[in-house]
């Protein structure tokens, strides 16, 4: 089996990442595998460590016709048994164009919970022969859309749990943060966009640190809405209390250091950030929306909440703060949630039988 790859996101995190792991597995599955990828993107630098056929091209978006004649031409060269699309940024409705105008199978992960128009989702999805959704949250949407049930399989995303169970020291976590010896440290591991909700645990901060002195956040990422965030703080009074990150690639080394993971995303497909959190054993608090009720098991490795409800957000913060039972039993049953759920040969297993089944159907 020969399967094409393409990803069109520039960074090597989230759905990227996810495609690591997937043709690593699917090589020791004895399957062939072409990945397609962006000139210069940080996925490159791991491709080009790994045994498998790389092919670049220039991408600019939905529209990029250049790039769409490029892909099609990478198919009718490699001749691949079925075409795996993972990202959006023209790689969804253009991956699709082009498998179908060669007549190869094809296959799109959507890894988003967002809504389409109907309009949209009645043309778009005729060029899937199948959709792998890395939530059942994702998968109810497209289902309330019009998506065919036979037409959809959830593969939960995984993650590389052994990574975060080792993190680094207490004392060389809070030298490297310049955090005081008593220290209660939230986290907050997403993208600087609007809909990760930020706001709302700023919001909520200033009555928090009140009561608790000792309360420090810590916001690992990047965005657009980064300048925004720090005026909020300043604004707030926050600045001895928050402090922004950046984008870490050392992040397994400290998330096991965090006293707990607050994600009040207003959607969110899945969550690897959350997969993370849980790993590590970090109690979590996130919105009971779209996948993370899948990762977030209420009263078990975390607490749910609606999204936006920054009263709910509060008491749970103050509850997990109260209740050192409470804690350790999420720490101990975090890591249990991953194992059984998301496991990476889990995944690897979940698409191959999904690729097995669409070439089936072909034969």
């Amino acid at each position: 089996m020969k399967v094409l790859h393409v990803e069109t996101g520039m960074h090597l995190y989230g759905g990227a990442k996810q495609v690591t792991y997937i043709i690593k597995g699917l090589q020791e599955q004895g399957v062939s595998n072409v990945l397609c990828i962006p000139k210069n993107s940080d996925i490159s630098e791991w491709a080009s460590q790994q045994p498998i056929q790389v092919r670049t091209t220039d991408t600019a978006g939905d529209l990029d016709l250049r790039f769409y004649r490029q892909l099609s031409q990478i198919m009718r060269d490699e001749k691949p048994d079925l075409v795996h699309l993972h990202s959006r940024r023209g790689a969804d409705v253009l991956g699709g164009i082009a498998a179908k105008s060669n007549n190869i199978p094809c296959i799109l992960s959507r890894r988003v919970d967002n809504k389409e128009s109907k309009w949209v989702v009645n043309i778009k999805y005729r060029l899937y022969d199948h959709v792998i959704t890395i939530s059942e949250g994702i998968k109810r949407v497209l289902l309330s859309e019009g998506v065919p049930d036979n037409k959809i399989t959830c593969v939960h995303s995984a993650v590389d749990a052994e990574k975060y169970t080792t993190p680094e020291s207490r004392r060389c976590f809070l030298e490297e943060f310049r955090l005081p010896e008593d220290t209660f440290c939230i986290g907050v591991v997403a993208q600087l966009i609007q809909r990760k909700g930020h706001r709302y645990l700023l919001e909520v901060l200033p009555e928090l640190v009140q009561q608790y002195p000792n309360i420090r956040v810590l916001i690992f990422g990047k965005g657009p809405l980064k300048d925004d965030l720090k005026t909020s703080v300043a604004e707030l009074g926050l600045a001895d209390h928050v402090q922004f990150t950046g984008f870490r690639n050392d992040l397994e080394k400290w998330l096991g250091c965090l006293d707990l993971v607050v994600h009040p995303a207003e959607i969110e497909g899945l969550g690897v950030s959350l997969l993370q959190a849980a790993s590590a054993g970090v109690p979590i608090i996130a919105s009971n929306a779209g996948g993370m009720p899948e990762v977030v098991h209420h009263q078990k490795n975390g607490l749910l909440i609606n999204a936006g409800d920054t009263q709910s957000l509060a008491a749970g913060i103050r509850q997990i703060m109260a209740d050192e039972k409470l804690r350790l039993n999420m720490q101990k049953a975090g890591p249990e949630i991953i194992q059984q759920y998301f496991s990476i040969p889990s995944m690897i297993q979940g698409n191959l039988q999904v690729y097995r089944q669409v070439l089936s159907a072909r034969a």
